[in-house]
């Protein structure tokens, strides 16, 4: 007896802005979570700690800007600790979220730029990173990465996940930092094809 045969899967985009970033796209409805993993004034409890912007693009394979992908970053605060389910007390007193997600739709060359806090290292075996999700049409699933920092050199040489890498390749994972006019800022570009293609992970 024949049987019909598997229905291909759809692709995870393109999204519904108003599902996941209503208000970036100015839907009246209020989004769960935004470009802003921490409030207007970085919390007493992370005085010394630098508050930070991430800012870049997604290409295709092609090297052409991806216009309508959503990318979300998940963190660890300063001291190292994640939030929690339920929610992480100290977390939420100092207005850390540590989750934030955006479209690349809205902004000039369709940038996507996030405001938050240096993250901690969690052990000696995990470097400052932040986690890094991308969603958008032609991919199968949520695509997932990570983001570590340019400046944190001698930490980068003892992280077990970064030194599985490639050395060739590690480099796609290093956001480089910048300053202008004040503010500390790191340029993480993402290329999902190509000689530039970025290292994803299989979670």
């Amino acid at each position: 007896m024949d049987h019909l045969r598997e229905t291909p899967s759809q692709t995870v985009g393109p999204f519904f802005a108003y599902s996941l970033t209503a208000e970036q796209y100015g839907y009246a409805y209020n989004s769960l979570v935004n470009h802003a993993l921490v409030g207007e004034q970085t919390p007493t409890a992370y005085a010394d700690t630098e508050r930070i912007l991430i800012k870049g693009r997604i290409f295709d394979g092609h090297g052409v800007v991806v216009p309508d992908a959503v990318i979300e970053l998940w963190q660890a605060d300063p001291l190292g600790l994640y939030r929690t389910i339920p929610i992480d007390t100290q977390n939420t007193e100092t207005g850390f979220t540590g989750f934030g997600r955006l479209g690349t739709g809205t902004a000039p060359e369709n940038r996507y730029s996030f405001v938050t806090l240096k993250p901690g290292s969690r052990s000696p075996h995990e470097a400052p990173c932040i986690n890094v999700m991308l969603f958008m049409r032609g991919s199968l699933r949520g695509l997932y990465t990570r983001l570590y920092f340019s400046d944190e050199t001698e930490a980068n040489t003892h992280d077990t996940l970064l030194s599985s890498v490639d050395a060739d390749r590690r480099h796609t994972l290093i956001a480089q930092r910048r300053e202008q006019a004040g503010q500390v800022i790191y340029d993480f570009d993402v290329y999902m094809q190509g000689e530039q293609e970025t290292v994803f992970f299989a979670v």
